[in-house]
């Protein structure tokens, strides 16, 4: 193998350092702003803090594949390479683009198959999450839990931001979690709400399509903080576009149930 997660992660930090830095320096300076077919837009800087990722990576590990979400049409060979990053260079960037703090930059990295490690910095808050399988998660060196509430009732819950598409399920699902749960948030980046959900902020996430470099390095911090993360069905969520359910581990099978229940 040549080298461990202890040893990627701390690139996958440097990284994720380097692309927020840029990302803080930059606010309210973007240039370009494109809007992609599935009506999400992509900027200039977008594009920048991929690229910068991506020659750090390659630079420290020439073997290992990336994929982008500014690249996922042409990914770099991740077909059979053991090591395979995946990168989400600016999660939120409607957020970002308006002013609103609620944006990360989301480096997951995924060996032979299984999230392995994950680090997602909100640069706005200068919050660091970072974790690796079997060691724990933690927010700026400091270990995080997720919630240990059991009382579906008590929770706040982040819920899929995009409610324009497939707007009917969605909205069940709203009208059902509305009468469970105590709150619901619309956050606008997958990446800030998982890692809420990792450090107890939140008591849990519901998506229901997001893509994998949306929540890579959220699945490790969610588990690693002890959380329960799965798809929409109870089972294991896939390196490939997914819906997904991410909560405490007392509320997580009823906050299945109560999406399942009318969807």
């Amino acid at each position: 193998m040549g080298h461990g997660t202890h040893e990627v992660l701390t690139v996958a930090v440097e990284a994720a350092r380097e692309a927020g830095a840029l990302l803080l320096e930059e606010q309210g300076r973007v240039r370009t702003v494109e809007r992609k077919e599935d009506r999400s837009l992509v900027s200039d800087l977008d594009r920048r803090c991929e690229e910068m990722i991506a020659r750090r990576v390659l630079a420290a590990f020439p073997s290992h594949a990336i994929l982008g979400e500014e690249s996922a049409s042409r990914p770099r060979a991740p077909e059979g390479r053991e090591w395979l990053w995946v990168i989400d260079p600016l999660d939120g960037t409607h957020n970002y683009l308006r002013g609103i703090p609620l944006y990360a930059v989301s480096i997951g990295v995924v060996h032979r198959g299984v999230f392995a490690a994950g680090v997602v910095n909100v640069p706005a808050e200068g919050r660091l999450y970072t974790a690796e399988q079997g060691s724990g998660a933690f927010m700026n060196g400091a270990r995080i839990r997720a919630s240990d509430r059991a009382d579906l009732g008590a929770c706040s819950i982040s819920f899929d931001s995009d409610i324009r598409s497939d707007f009917p399920r969605k909205a069940r699902a709203i009208g059902a979690l509305g009468q469970a749960v105590f709150n619901l948030r619309m956050l606008g980046s997958s990446a800030r709400s998982l890692a809420m959900v990792a450090d107890g902020t939140l008591d849990g996430a519901v998506e229901f399509g997001d893509y994998p470099w949306d929540f890579a390095a959220g699945v490790v911090l969610v588990r690693e903080a002890g959380g329960i993360i799965t798809d929409a069905a109870g089972g294991e969520i896939p390196c490939a576009r997914s819906g997904y359910i991410a909560a405490g581990p007392g509320t997580h099978a009823m906050l299945l149930a109560v999406v399942n229940g009318v969807l």
